[in-house]
């Protein structure tokens, strides 16, 4: 079986996802090839790093815009044309003549847009499995010429079914996040509070120190932050304060979630998918982009955490001063938890399987 997953690096998350799924296939079975594509940089080689590099800009210092652009889209219709098109549809072509995969998951909507294209109007038989990396069901995921949608919860579930997708077709896996969340043991330190604070890839943190004096004069705590690819951010930070840990970029979170009673952090959907499999409370800064307004009014709703105020430090003292806050958002992570698990991608991928008649 040859599994070709599809994505784009628009921030790190379905990227990420990407590679977690290409890691739960060959775990299940080793035989398969599963083959991982950042397909904007296939498509577009000279262009997709400045691509790629506007777009961190603008939901860094244009959120505005991006949620004006979320929002149209939003009240937009599925089986959204793509920009670029043309161009996008000959490279995937190319692509999947050189790959010839039994099965498509894309990870990005315009990798799902595209394939759905391409099956509709040129008559590619392939099967195409939408993993869907938000918790809202947004018009660009849904296509047509879709097999499959893998997707957060039961109410992007129940949401799509709303919007004309066949619930036959969805299957609730959660976010795919690396196994090493999956089956994490909790490492307790013994008199000690670990809050660990992250902002993602980029570093987005506060500026202020203030806010790190505080945090380090909080007592009998150990704060961590990782501060990501913010390298400026790291040398400001790192060795002035006494219960401060800075950690720069590094490819073992999950070794610190471990130790953690509490992560402050954005709401980004991997992010919250990883706390949860993880069963570590999340109390997130005040989003700003619309996708992450999103993610946290479903993480309130669903009672694993919660948002910060103007105060940031006051909420995680007073967090941590109500443990039971805390032990009632991981119980409910460990109920969310054993939901997903129960309806796993591998009965997932047996089925597409076996509907192609292809053995494993």
């Amino acid at each position: 079986m040859n599994i070709l997953i599809l994505t784009g690096k628009f921030g790190m998350g379905h990227w990420s996802a990407s590679m977690s799924l290409r890691q739960q296939l060959l775990g299940e079975f080793p035989q398969w090839t599963v083959d991982v594509v950042d397909f904007p940089a296939y498509a577009m080689p000279n262009l997709s790093d400045a691509m790629y590099k506007s777009f961190n800009l603008v939901v860094t210092y244009g959120t505005h815009l991006f949620n004006t652009y979320y929002k149209l889209t939003s009240l937009g219709r599925p089986d959204a044309r793509p920009p670029f098109e043309g161009l996008f549809l000959d490279k995937l072509v190319e692509l999947i003549h050189h790959s010839r995969p039994d099965a498509v998951i894309a990870t990005h909507p315009l990798c799902a847009q595209l394939v759905s294209r391409l099956k509709g109007e040129w008559g590619l038989d392939l099967p195409l499995l939408t993993c869907v990396t938000d918790v809202t069901s947004h018009p660009e995921w849904i296509n047509q010429n879709t097999d499959c949608y893998l997707v957060p919860s039961r109410q992007v579930l129940e949401d799509l079914a709303a919007k004309g997708v066949d619930p036959a077709c969805v299957c609730v896996t959660g976010i795919p996040v690396r196994e090493e969340f999956r089956t994490l043991a909790r490492k307790r330190t013994s008199g000690v509070r670990e809050v660990l604070i992250m902002g993602g890839g980029l570093g987005l943190l506060p500026r202020d120190s203030r806010f790190y004096q505080e945090l380090s004069a909080l007592p009998n705590t150990h704060i961590t932050i990782i501060t990501g690819r913010n390298e400026k951010l790291f040398k400001r930070l790192y060795g002035r304060w006494e219960n401060i840990q800075v950690v720069g970029y590094t490819d073992h979170v999950w070794d610190y979630m471990s130790r953690a009673d509490l992560i402050v952090t954005k709401p980004g959907g991997i992010t919250l998918f990883e706390t949860i499999f993880a069963q570590v409370p999340i109390l997130t800064w005040p989003p700003a982009l619309q996708q992450e307004r999103n993610n946290a009014r479903w993480l309130v709703r669903e009672g694993i955490g919660w948002v910060a105020g103007e105060d940031c430090v006051k909420d995680i003292a007073l967090l941590l001063e109500h443990d039971y806050a805390l032990q009632a958002a991981r119980t409910r992570m460990g109920q969310m938890k054993g939901q997903l698990e129960a309806e796993s991608l591998n009965q997932m991928m047996e089925a597409i399987v076996a509907s192609q008649e292809v053995a494993v």
